[in-house]
């Protein structure tokens, strides 16, 4: 039970340090300023430049994914965060 807790606490700590970077104000310039500069890079593409298209469509398709696996560790922890809340509960009535 208490290797569970621990790995509750880490997912824990994981998703509260992931939610800061999210809402860092620097993080967030960057995420922009990337996916921004890509897209106009993108647009500004010789028609017959279909291999820079695909780079450049797959250059914004990395800045989503690192966003989305930001996302996807806060929501890790915020469900462990429930998990440790439904454990101190039993703990607290005896049923652990």
């Amino acid at each position: 039970m208490m290797t569970d807790e621990l790995a509750l606490n880490k997912s824990m700590e994981r998703g509260a340090r992931a939610a800061r970077l999210l809402d860092d104000d620097l993080l967030k310039e960057a995420f922009e300023t990337l996916e921004r500069d890509y897209v106009k890079a993108w647009r500004e593409t010789a028609a017959r430049d279909t291999d820079a298209r695909e780079r450049l469509w797959q250059a914004v398709q990395v800045v989503a994914k690192v966003r989305d696996h930001l996302v996807s560790v806060v929501n890790g922890g915020k469900l462990a965060q429930r998990e440790m809340n439904e454990i101190a509960g039993r703990k607290r009535f005896g049923i652990v």
